[in-house]
């Protein structure tokens, strides 16, 4: 790539809002390293944090009494039904004997962890926190249903002291509202929903806490009551590198998910076409210009998995919502889901309205402040365009198959 443009490049990349995930000193390295050895210096720095990106650990705990809905809330929240392999126990009595992980099935380094429930003969109130190791989570869920309990207290208090994240959800509020309505035909819902939360927060105040805020969710319907809230306040209160963890492990039940995820991905492109015309590039045949073809299979495979286009993604998701996969698979309508190898890349590359793109342009959608000072397309240029444009058209399809899942607009 020109030099000139990689140091508008890395000028522009020096401010806060073009340069998610790289703190302040981080981004002081980046330039420094690429002013001191060119490209390949910071190119191994892009490399090391989209390594990090790839595998930041996420760990959530959950607890709450038995039958509370702790493990179906942990499957919902991973797209995962009860009768799947790593699916968690289930069971009207304590199941849990000790901490038990359940990875997310396509991001393993995000784990859902179902601790036991405190005050049972197994797991005394003296000794709970200590035997939990409180420390390695990221945050706490505690799962209610029905009222709350002085144990309950203990954790909470522990976990505030901690300086740790802690939410409270009400479960099963679609079988209360279902029993409510089964005594009452006129049921006003709204009005019964408010008298439970007024009521968990009354108890929880009643407990010591000033303004608790109380999810109302059912795990079968995660698009209603107040789970979409939740997953928001979870995504927002953790930093970018785990935020990002955390809404690519989502399940794909909404428009705006998906939408989340592209935002994400997209802060991505610029790291991955920069590897990809530095470290291990070689020309492209046919081509003016080299990078590494490798590095565009494995992007737009991640981008497939993470957006719930693969095999096993969609499988999972036609059983949540009882259609045939095949009714999912039939709106898609992209070769990106086929096979995706060099070849493929190559013929991206040759395709005319990938080779009609100039320096300029990439840099003027990247970067406003260029004007046209550059000249035929890079390897940069190319790499990043044929990026965001595979990802704009994977989140494209993805929404289709979530609006045939779920029968939205």
């Amino acid at each position: 790539m020109d030099s000139v443009m990689y140091s508008f490049f890395f000028t522009e990349m020096a401010q806060p809002s073009k340069s998610a995930y790289f703190n302040h000193d981080e981004l002081k390295d980046l330039k420094s390293a690429y002013e001191k050895g060119g490209l390949e210096n910071a190119a191994s720095l892009i490399q090391q944090k989209l390594n990090v990106l790839h595998n930041v650990q996420l760990n959530i705990a959950v607890t709450g009494d038995s039958g509370a809905g702790k493990s179906t809330f942990i499957d919902a929240i991973r797209g995962v039904q009860g009768d799947d392999e790593g699916a968690a126990e289930t069971g009207t009595t304590e199941t849990t004997m000790k901490p038990t992980p359940y990875p997310h099935p396509n991001l393993p380094n995000v784990c859902f962890w179902d601790l036991p429930g405190i005050g049972t003969p197994n797991f005394p109130a003296k000794t709970y926190m200590s035997a939990m190791n409180f420390q390695k989570y990221d945050f706490f869920i505690i799962i209610l249903h029905g009222r709350f309990r002085e144990n309950d207290v203990s954790i909470a208090n522990e976990i505030k002291r901690l300086g740790k994240n802690l939410y409270f959800v009400r479960s099963k509020i679609d079988n209360d509202l279902y029993s409510m309505r089964k005594k009452n035909k006129t049921l006003n819902e709204e009005e019964e929903l408010k008298k439970i939360r007024r009521d968990c927060v009354s108890k929880l105040k009643v407990a010591g806490f000033s303004a608790p805020t109380v999810f109302l969710i059912s795990s079968f319907e995660m698009n209603d009551f107040d789970f979409p809230e939740l997953r928001e306040t979870l995504a927002n209160n953790l930093d970018d590198l785990k935020k990002q963890a955390f809404l690519m492990s989502l399940p794909n039940t909404t428009l705006e998910i998906i939408n989340n995820k592209r935002k994400e991905l997209k802060k991505r492109i610029w790291m991955l076409a920069t590897i990809s015309g530095s470290v291990g590039a070689i020309p492209v045949p046919g081509l003016s210009f080299s990078c590494d073809i490798g590095v565009l299979v494995s992007a737009i495979k991640e981008f497939r998995k993470y957006l719930g286009l693969d095999d096993a993604s969609l499988q999972r998701l036609a059983k949540m919502t009882g259609k045939p996969v095949e009714d999912l698979k039939a709106v898609v309508k992209t070769p990106l889901l086929g096979e995706v190898n060099k070849e493929f890349v190559i013929r991206m590359f040759m395709g005319s309205v990938f080779v009609g793109i100039s320096t300029a342009e990439v840099v003027l959608d990247f970067i406003p402040v260029v004007g046209s000072i550059f000249g035929a397309a890079s390897s940069f240029c190319l790499t990043y365009k044929i990026l965001n444009n595979a990802l704009d058209e994977l989140a494209e399809n993805a929404q289709r198959v979530v609006k045939a899942a779920f029968g939205t607009d």
